[in-house]
């Protein structure tokens, strides 16, 4: 199945009696490059969460952001915390010849001193770990359903684009030949006119028009074209579980390469036309290859 690499989930859930909030979103990147932002206490934790992006995203630059929400009911005043604070605040006071007034609510604000939980229960166990884990998963499900989704409006506008290029070449292999027989008749007749009524070793003449007509044959890359145009359909309908991008962009160096040969040999203003509208689409195709993992 194709996806994109550009999606957007969230999920919340419940961390050790808090209320937890993760949002994943993910764009184009060659790699797997995951950015992690995790509250200070769930820190220790953020091993299994990349483990966690990984297993269900292979490319793409993903973001991930927790956030914890407390209700007032579960939280717990880390006295320790609090008690340190005071100390240095205290301290502060008496070097700097402060205002003795120490309020509490002051203390509170400060970072860490309310938890969820006590320090024991914060290091029991990995249920923490696994409750977080879980909202991750959720956020990460909802985040590939949207790159699903877009990748295959992205492989529909592909196969239009593809269809597009597909007439181009048909109408490259109807107009080669009449351009070989236009040019083979041009060649007699500069022949004739330059020779003035002189005799014409007709076996060379015919020499020159077969090489003329090696020269401007595009039969080969008209197959070629054809051929990686079925393996790109092929690559569409049955991807790989990884590398389709670098598949799909192979495929398409080798189209580009053909329309460039094509449009060499053809020499043709007529087949001109339709070299420079392929490469078009193929612009337009590799646009949106990129951002498929």
């Amino acid at each position: 199945m194709i996806r994109s690499m550009t999606g957007f989930g969230s999920a919340e859930g419940e961390v050790g009696g808090a209320l937890v909030a993760v949002e994943v979103r993910s764009v184009n990147h060659r790699f797997f490059n995951p950015s992690i932002k995790l509250p200070s206490e769930f820190g220790k934790w953020e091993g299994e969460v990349r483990d966690a992006l990984r297993r269900s995203v292979s490319r793409g630059h993903v973001t991930l952001i927790a956030r914890v929400a407390r209700t007032q009911a579960e939280g717990r005043i880390d006295e320790s915390r609090f008690a340190a604070y005071v100390q240095q605040l205290r301290e502060l006071q008496r070097r700097y010849g402060l205002d003795a007034t120490l309020d509490v609510g002051t203390v509170l604000r400060l970072p860490d001193v309310i938890g969820t939980r006590d320090d024991g229960e914060a290091t029991e166990g990995e249920g923490g770990a696994q409750d977080l884990v879980r909202i991750v998963s959720r956020a990460v499900a909802a985040m590939d359903a949207m790159r699903v989704a877009e990748g295959e409006r992205l492989c529909a506008y592909v196969v239009d684009r593809l269809q597009l290029i597909g007439d181009a070449v048909d109408r490259i292999a109807v107009r080669a030949p009449a351009r070989l027989i236009e040019q083979r008749d041009r060649l007699r007749q500069a022949v004739q006119e330059l020779a003035g009524g002189v005799s014409i070793d007709d076996q060379r003449l015919a020499q020159e028009i077969a090489v003329l007509a090696d020269r401007l044959d595009v039969s080969e890359e008209i197959s070629r074209f054809r051929s990686h145009l079925d393996a790109f359909r092929e690559t569409l309908r049955n991807a790989p579980s990884e590398g389709v991008g670098k598949r799909l962009g192979f495929l398409l160096q080798e189209l580009l390469r053909e329309a460039n040969t094509t449009g060499s040999k053809g020499n043709d203003a007529v087949i001109l036309q339709d070299v420079l509208g392929i490469k078009e689409e193929l612009e337009r195709i590799r646009e949106q290859v990129e951002n498929l993992e």
